[in-house]
């Protein structure tokens, strides 16, 4: 009789989610420096170019491909919680895969704000460029509160002018 289990592989592996958590904590760094050096040199642009045109790419730019383990991590964290629910409290996967996902949700966690900082950034790269990139707002030190219409009320008379803020 075959009993399959995935909980204690997936301790055994998790001292290898610690490397995940050291590429998480340098991604902006990283993500940085290739736009800096995108923007320096015109040599580096044209051959990260000329490798994202590859097929092996997948019309994907390195940014897309950079992300990619940031993300890994919250998906086994998913895939795991599904697995406990369809699993049986009485298998004898049970403890171990809890275990398991208690040692990747913690390893999720820094991931799901890694990815919560890049889409900050991504946001506030669209405001900058929309806004004529005369002001340089990108940096990881700023949030984007909130963004809409607002009315502007002029001091002397009882006119509105409508506005975009981005606060």
């Amino acid at each position: 009789i075959s009993t399959p289990r995935i909980g204690d592989i997936l301790q055994k592996l998790a001292p290898f989610l610690k490397m995940y958590g050291e590429y998480v904590k340098n991604f902006d760094n990283a993500m940085e420096l290739v736009k800096t050096w995108t923007e320096r040199s015109p040599l580096f642009k044209f051959i990260i170019q000329d490798i994202q045109k590859e097929k092996v790419c997948g019309n994907l730019t390195l940014q897309h491909h950079m992300l990619e383990p940031v993300q890994r991590i919250p998906r086994y964290e998913m895939l795991l919680k599904d697995y406990l629910r369809k699993l049986p409290q009485d298998s004898l996967d049970w403890k171990d895969a809890e275990k398991s996902l208690e040692i990747i949700s913690t390893a999720a966690s820094h991931s799901n704000s890694a990815i919560r900082k890049m889409e900050n950034l991504k946001k506030l790269l669209e405001i900058y460029e929309m806004l004529g990139e005369e002001e340089d707002i990108v940096n990881p030190s700023n949030e984007l509160i909130k963004e809409g219409q607002i009315l502007k009320l002029a001091a002397r008379n009882t006119s509105a002018q409508e506005r975009y803020l981005f606060l």
